[in-house]
């Protein structure tokens, strides 16, 4: 197994209309009342004081053309802006690992040295708006910002062609963490902690850069290698932006069960990061996802309004200092959500867990199959469905 990590950009702009009846809907049901504009595809609630318009709808409410249709294959004149030499003259393109939204990720040996790689690569027929070919740039950008973490994939570098821009990045053998969960069922404490280090380890790198990785799921964590104690390292970063301290965002990004509450109440920060990140930890110690349901509506509104069940198996036999952290990372509320880096000094991290992992009983292993079978066969077509670009 390799890198699966072309990246797909979870705009839910095909559930706009249902997302807005919803918002609407629960505003009135608390007394309050919002106005709402269309711009540049995407829903932007006014008359908050906290949550003014996004730069980037600012910016599209400036220049409408920024965001209109190219035609196929005539793209700028430079995706990445730079000279970059052609990928062919440097690596030789081996087997598919991957398919996505915008492209495919093939593997790729280096002709010098021989070492394998995994190249991501962007098909330009894909890139039809100039949105989406700054989407590419920032991505590049943001992979380079953050080189140099062990618990990131590392980009080698970008290149471009007529055709597509080629991401050539560290190959990871192990799979995805996503996989894993499946296959064990649910983790013991000590081991779910250890992982969650690394996955709020993360967090907190990104946003001490000022970056907001926005899809934070078990697919985009990839095992080195095939082996137990393997390290762990993030992937995809196609929908990750930048950010300065009080920026708010407003659009809908993130896949489906792992997005936070206001996301979808579009107005949001860093926070966002947390949530999801906690999402995987429960994920991670029972098996299951915390708010779950085959009707989309149905699963905001579960996100929105609903609270993470403790109480069946195997929650019972979980220490009380794990349901404390992710309770605090799964906090409605942003402004009192826990912090990365209060993440990091929690005493069920500093520590790996309490208790022993033992075996799961039926019902725990009934669910994580539901769990599998939702993310597989619902989630991904829901993503393909509603990306954008």
């Amino acid at each position: 197994m390799g890198n699966n990590c072309v990246g797909e950009r979870y705009c839910w702009e095909g559930m706009t209309q249902w997302v807005l009846n919803l918002l609407l809907c629960t505003q009135q049901s608390e007394g309050t009342t919002a106005a709402q504009r269309i711009g540049n595809s995407k829903i932007v609630p006014v008359g908050e004081e906290d949550c003014p318009p996004s730069p980037a709808v600012a910016a599209a409410e400036e220049n409408p053309e920024s965001n209109k249709p190219m035609s196929a294959g005539l793209m700028v004149d430079s995706v990445l802006g730079t000279s970059t030499g052609n990928l062919k003259d440097y690596y030789r393109l081996g087997r598919k690992l991957g398919d996505g939204h915008y492209g495919t990720t093939f593997l790729c040996v280096e002709k010098s040295t021989g070492k394998e790689y995994a190249c991501k690569s962007i098909s330009k027929t894909k890139l039809l708006t100039m949105e989406t070919v700054e989407d590419v740039r920032r991505e590049v950008q943001i992979m380079h910002h953050l080189s140099g973490n062990p618990s990131v994939v590392a980009i080698k570098g970008a290149y471009e062609d007529a055709a597509a821009v080629h991401l050539v990045m560290e190959l990871c053998y192990g799979g995805e963490l996503f996989d894993r969960i499946v296959n064990r069922v649910r983790y013991s404490e000590r081991k779910a902690a250890r992982l969650s280090r690394t996955i709020v380890g993360v967090v907190e790198l990104c946003h001490s850069l000022g970056v907001m990785h926005r899809d934070l799921k078990p697919e985009n964590f990839l095992f080195v290698d095939e082996k137990e104690d393997s390290a762990l390292k993030a992937i995809d970063f196609g929908i990750s932006v930048f950010f300065k301290p009080g920026d708010i965002f407003t659009d809908v990004m993130g896949s489906p069960f792992y997005i936070a509450p206001e996301v979808l109440r579009q107005c949001y920060g860093p926070e966002a990061d947390i949530w999801s990140a906690g999402v995987i930890i429960y994920i991670l110690l029972c098996g299951s996802l915390p708010f779950c349901d085959e009707n989309d509506e149905q699963l905001c509104r579960k996100i929105l309004h609903g609270e993470p069940d403790f109480t069946w198996d195997p929650w019972p036999d979980i220490s009380e200092s794990a349901k404390d952290l992710v309770r605090r990372m799964l906090v409605k509320d942003p402004k009192k959500r826990i912090t990365a880096h209060e993440v990091l000094c929690h005493p069920w991290i500093r520590v790996e867990g309490v208790t022993p992992g033992k075996a799961p009983d039926p019902a725990v292993l009934t669910r994580s199959k539901q769990f599998s079978a939702m993310e597989r066969q619902q989630h991904r077509p829901l993503t393909e469905e509603c990306a954008s670009g």
